[in-house]
């Protein structure tokens, strides 16, 4: 099993206009996204990558194009790490949204959101955890790979991998080109970063100690410092241009 680095997306059009993007096509990253794209870029230099993989839309992309320029790796597109398909949600303003009764839903009780014309956020959180952890076991133990998605797509993995109900996925923090990271084991994923702005240059950990000298009953799982990234909880309510919300659907906004 291997290593799995979730980024997401740099800050876009949309998340600048608070719109719901989803998967509207056209919507990019705008200078501030770019040039958070390039400094992903730097803040990963000292990692090797066995492969690189994104979302299909332009912005996941747009992200992932400074790394692959300096990896020599292509980016490989994977229809599951897709945005969620908001359906008739798409491309209305989060204050409009607001307003309507699924909202409620979504920030409560998400297994239960299904949006109109859309999908439900269960089977995004399907779709999602199973590409990652079926990526994650054919790369190996010592892989290590990047995937390029989306805010509620990546707190559905890390949902699973901290062994959260998705109802509790909301409490998850994922800003614009941040990174989280799982280490997948047999034993089970070992949650390393969460929403992190740091360096990555412990991102491989030396050997797990014998048996017996781990710390507490982590099993070894303190073999990599923990994240610089803030922890897995709510965000502020208020809006902030440089990041979305994540108490929002999907985060495509401000």
């Amino acid at each position: 099993m291997a290593t799995v680095v979730l980024l997401r997306h740099g800050r876009s059009s949309a998340n600048v206009a608070g719109v719901l993007a989803g998967r509207s096509a056209g919507v990019e990253l705008d200078d501030t996204g770019r040039e958070q794209a390039r400094r992903v870029t730097d803040r990963l230099s000292s990692v090797t990558f066995d492969a690189l993989y994104s979302s299909p839309l332009t912005r996941c992309r747009q992200t992932l194009e400074p790394l692959a320029a300096a990896t020599g790796l292509a980016v490989q597109v994977d229809d599951r790490f897709a945005e969620v398909d908001y359906g008739d949600w798409t491309g209305r303003t989060l204050s409009d949204l607001a307003s309507e009764p699924l909202w409620r839903t979504v920030q409560a009780h998400p297994s239960a959101a299904v949006f109109p014309g859309g999908e439900g956020l269960a089977d995004v959180s399907a779709r999602a955890v199973t590409a990652v952890r079926s990526l994650a076991a054919a790369a190996g133990e010592d892989g290590v790979l990047l995937v390029c998605s989306h805010g509620d797509v990546i707190k559905a993995v890390l949902a699973d991998a901290l062994g959260l109900h998705l109802d509790g996925f909301q409490r998850i923090v994922v800003s614009p080109a941040s990174l989280s990271v799982i280490r997948y084991t047999p034993l089970r994923p070992f949650v390393e970063r969460i929403n992190d702005a740091g360096d990555l240059g412990t991102l491989r950990p030396p050997p797990a100690p014998p048996a017996g000298t781990g710390d507490g009953t982590g099993t070894g799982d303190a073999t990599a410092p923990a994240g610089a990234g803030g922890p897995a909880g709510g965000g502020p309510a208020g809006p902030d241009p440089d990041r979305a919300s994540d108490a929002v659907p999907g985060g495509e906004t401000r």
